[in-house]
This record gives C-alpha cells, structure tokens and sequence, in this order.
C-alpha cells in the first residue's frame, strides 16, 4: 500500500493572499473559456500559447498552495501533449476546488475588527 505524503497546512502570508485574491477571478476566467470551449468541440485540443498562459497562472497558485494537502492533486497542462479542451477544463476546475477549498480555510468573519479578512502569518 502507498504511503501518502503529508503536507502541513500553513496560512498564508499577506502577499500570498494578495496574490491569491488577484489570480481567483483569472482562474475562473480561463475556466469559463475552457469550459466553453468544451462545449463547442470537447475533443479540439488548446494550442501551445493558451497552454503556457494557462499553466504561468497555474504555477502560481501552486506556489501559494504548495504548504496545503490539495496541491499534491494539482497538475500543470502538459506543454507536450497537448490536452483537449474538456480534459483543461476538467483539470480547471480542480485548481478551483483546491482555491476554494483554501480561502475557506483563511478567509472569513473576523470579530475582532467586524470584517472578512485573510488569517494571515504576518
């Protein structure tokens, strides 16, 4: 039987929230192209330059995941083999879950100051 690496979770520190807060609403742009992109022609494969944009934004968000156990299920678009549309949009939408998934962790209510707000390190 396999053994698990196990990842500790670390809060993020206010840069990466930052930067997680700017990179969220791009993911989910390149989830509605792909997903729509999908729909119209599920087996057309993405081309090389939408492939390397895609996976710049991806690496980021795994730089900020990288202390979270999700980021151990999240996989660049292969630059070789390029992928089908329904296979990126299917791979999207895991670096989504994964976000959300994070934020839910970090951000919310904080009564000390009455406002939603990342816990951060620093």
């Amino acid at each position: 039987m396999a053994k698990i690496k196990e990842t500790k979770s670390v809060a993020p520190t206010k840069l990466q929230a930052e930067e997680f807060d700017m990179l969220s609403p791009l993911l989910d742009a390149l989830f509605v192209e792909t997903k729509e992109l999908s729909k119209k022609k599920q087996d057309g494969v993405l081309n090389l330059l939408k492939v390397k944009m895609i996976n710049k934004i991806l690496l980021r968000i795994k730089t900020i995941l990288e202390h979270d156990s999700s980021v151990e299920y999240l996989e660049l678009l292969d630059e070789e083999s390029l992928p089908t549309n329904s296979d990126a949009s299917f791979m999207l939408s895991q670096f989504q879950a994964a976000m959300t998934q994070f934020r839910n962790k970090y951000y919310g209510y904080q009564s000390y100051s009455h406002t939603h707000e990342w816990t951060t390190l620093d």
